[in-house]
């Protein structure tokens, strides 16, 4: 409750005014006229007191003052406190780190705002986020975020339908992905803001530090083609760097990492750069290790390497088609391959063996002998996938390098065998490298080589787990569920664990189990097929093959090799993970030009792991992650599928940094699973947010002075200009000193009085 004074409320401002002027005027007039009279002291004092009190006794006759009682609540402003939730602020500071500043920062501001509305919020990715209950016991305990986006958290806070704050204090390092460097209210993407915008500067402190900045590409990463690798590296804070040695390292699965490329950056004002080329054979999304030699002093040592994952494109699909003989069903898949211009296939058709007798000289003979040595020992790498035909190891001089060809789809390659008289058993595979990384097993004891060859005509058998298979839905949208009749399969033993079968015989039997015809599997980071007859040419050119035209064989080997290539449309899900894809740090690479994209993982972080199936799939999801490099499975969990074509989460405890492969499994509701997903990706211990651990309280002082506003230090923020508080009045009671009679009596005494002592002082 208030208690003032006021004029009566029946007069208006202008006859207020005009009252006091005219009483200024006569206390002027009459003490002008005291002094012309020069009266003695006494005389002079009675009638200046006298006429003192009878001018005020008119104005207050005029006025007619009353006590006025006011009852009313004060509301203050509405303050937005936008605070730093990005890995930065757990980077060194004037404290142990900007996070404990933060934490004092907020019970500094908890005291000088009690007259305010506060809203306290976070900012990171996306709009500005409510601070979570008991967050702020002891500290401020928000999970971090990637990313340090200002410019949508205030843009959040200006277009939401909550009462529009009267003024925003933001809490940071300066160090933000939004808005970028500049000076002007344009330049800042600020010009719809029209609120001033404080700041809280945690730290001028640049710690010292040698880092990888960062990693970004001239343009697109393809397969089996060299490209540039442009690594910047800082160093700052009073470190001594020159000559700052780099390595490139792919990481691959259950090997040592593979070093693609060393360098060194010399470093001037800062920062150095250096270009390396690399060169990767395949595809997809590849995880790359850039480190630099640790620097004595650093107090960063964990942005000495980044984890990235480069999405490796393809120009071609490069094929090595090998065959034993050209028979119809040789002739048909290489007919195919030839024609697909997306395709590049290198064909070998072995007519002859080292043993065969021409009867004829070397010099008159036309064949040249199958460069075996020369494809699996030099040129392997620059194929995506092989495929092996009717073809015979021991007789052609393939069994060395078995080994070889074994560790090459281990490292990503592709690999296809497909049924003959010299494939599979016969072909000398069984006791080999390969055997171990078919999806089928083979039986080492074959005393006779028909033994491996059933030649019983037959029709293939779909499995339920080829009905869900996307890889054969091309397939069977031209021919259902009807094969045509096979002349014939090779044997072999039971599928391995972790493989898809998706065609069985219908009599010969594998391990208690219909034995497989068609198989997919998974060895390292590569993929097989195991294919057991040779007749696929019965999808181009036979009776059944003519009521659809032929069409059916392109069909089945578009899937397979789209399967083993990779291809999205013949996975059974997509894995993602959000969270990526904000590059807009000055200087930082937006990744549309094939640079890495940002890292989504962060370590010691939860992920979030997305998996999208194909529209109408049921079932159970069964995921698994790996670190690569080792056997270590870091997650292993099953999930029920999201009703409809939802998308399916899945939260992974924090993992440490390196890179990782994603591996996911679709058990349909039937018991059937469909072929493995696999997903590569890495995961950092800072990202981007730990690349530059430079505060930049620069950037602040541009967002203030572009809105007005006021930049300080954490002890400074009672000098923050805030708005003042409303009063917001309910009641108000008014109660005249006198009554208006009163008045006009108390000023009639006083002007007689006034009348008498100049009549006695001889001012009349």
């Amino acid at each position: 409750m208030t208690r003032t004074l006021e004029a009566s409320t029946d007069l208006g401002k202008s006859a207020l005014v005009v009252a006091c002027v005219l009483a200024a005027a006569s206390l002027i007039l009459l003490f002008w006229e005291l002094a012309r009279a020069r009266k003695p002291l006494r005389v002079a004092i009675a009638i200046a007191l006298t006429g003192t009190l009878g001018i005020v006794s008119l104005l207050l006759a005029v006025l007619r003052p009353a006590r006025v009682e006011s009852d009313g609540t004060s509301v203050g402003p509405r303050v937005v406190v936008l605070v730093d939730a990005s890995r930065s602020i757990d980077l060194p500071g004037d404290d142990k780190t900007r996070r404990e500043t933060v934490a004092k920062v907020l019970k500094e501001l908890d005291g000088r705002t009690k007259d305010v509305r506060e809203v306290l919020l976070t900012f990171g990715s996306g709009p500005a986020r409510a601070i979570p209950k008991g967050a702020l016991g002891g500290g401020f305990d928000v999970a971090p975020l990637p990313h340090s986006d200002l410019l949508a958290a205030l843009d959040s806070v200006s277009r939401s339908a909550d009462e529009h704050p009267s003024a925003i204090i933001v809490v940071s390092d300066g160090r933000l992905d939004r808005p970028v460097e500049a000076k002007t209210k344009s330049a800042l993407g600020l010009d719809g803001l029209e609120i001033p915008v404080h700041a809280v500067s945690l730290t001028e402190k640049v710690p010292k530090d040698a880092s990888v900045l960062r990693v970004s590409t001239a343009g697109a990463a393809v397969a089996h083609q060299p490209f540039s690798l442009r690594v910047e590296v800082g160093c700052w804070g009073g470190m001594s760097c020159d000559a700052v040695p780099v390595v490139v390292r792919e990481l691959r699965d259950r090997e040592d990492p593979d070093v693609l490329a060393k360098g060194a950056a010399t470093v001037r004002d800062g920062t150095g750069v250096v270009e390396l080329p690399i060169t990767l054979h395949r595809a997809g999304p590849r995880v790359i290790e850039v480190a630099i030699d640790p620097q004595s002093g650093d107090e960063v040592p964990d942005n000495d390497r980044r984890f990235v994952t480069l999405e490796v494109a393809r120009d071609r699909v490069r094929v090595l088609h090998v065959a034993g003989r050209p028979t119809y069903d040789v002739r048909a898949l290489r007919m195919w391959l030839k024609a697909d211009e997306s395709v590049d296939v290198v064909a070998f058709f072995i007519l002859r063996t080292q043993t065969d007798s021409v009867g004829a000289p070397p010099s008159e003979l036309a064949l040249i002998p199958f460069p075996v040595d020369e494809l699996f020992s030099v040129h392997l790498p620059s194929f995506d996938a092989v495929v092996l035909q009717d073809f015979n190891a021991e007789l052609y001089g393939l069994t060395k390098h078995l080994g070889s060809l074994a560790n090459y789809v281990k490292q990503g390659g592709g690999l296809i065998m497909v049924g003959g008289p010299d494939a599979f058993g016969p072909g000398k595979y069984a006791d080999s490298p390969l055997a171990e990384v078919l999806p089928v097993t083979l039986s080492r004891d074959l005393e006779e080589p028909e033994a491996g060859v059933d030649l019983a005509w037959f029709t293939p058998t779909i499995t339920p787990a080829g009905r869900v298979a996307p890889v054969l839905s091309p397939l069977r949208e031209i021919i259902g569920e009807t094969f045509p009749d096979m002349p014939g399969t090779n044997v072999v033993g039971a599928a391995r664990p972790g493989a898809t079968v998706l065609l069985t015989h219908p009599r010969l039997k594998a391990g208690g189990q219909p034995m497989p015809v068609l198989a997919l599997g998974e060895s390292g980071t590569g993929r097989t097929i195991a294919l057991t007859v040779d007749g696929s040419h019965k999808l181009l050119f036979s009776n059944f093959a003519a009521a659809a035209a032929g069409r059916a064989h392109g069909a089945l080997w578009d899937g397979l090799l789209g399967w083993l290539m990779r291809d999205p449309r013949f996975d059974s899900t997509v894995i993602d993970l959000p969270g990526g894809g904000l590059r807009a740090r000055s200087g930082a690479p937006s990744g549309s030009d094939g640079s890495p994209s940002s890292t989504p993982c962060i370590a010691d972080t939860r992920t979030e792991l997305v998996l999208r199936p194909l529209p109408g799939t049921h079932g159970e999801a069964h995921l698994t992650i790996t670190k690569l490099g080792t056997r270590k499975v870091v997650f292993d969990g099953k999930k029920k599928l999201a009703d409809g074509d939802g998308a399916t989460t899945f939260d992974v405890d924090p993992l440490v940094p390196g890179g990782y492969s994603a591996s996911v499994e679709i058990v349909e509701e039937g018991g059937a699973s469909g072929p493995v997903t696999r997903r590569d990706f890495a995961c950092e211990k800072g990202g981007d947010e730990w690349a530059d651990s430079r505060p930049d309280p620069a950037r602040l002082k541009a967002i203030a002075d572009a809105t007005g506003g006021k930049v300080v230090r954490p002890g400074d923020i009672d000098s923050i200009p805030l708005p003042q508080a409303t009063v917001v009045s309910s009641q108000r009671k008014v109660e005249p000193v006198l009554p208006p009679w009163g008045w006009t009596l108390a000023a009639s005494i006083l002007v007689g009085a006034h009348w008498i002592a100049r009549r006695r002082g001889g001012l009349v």
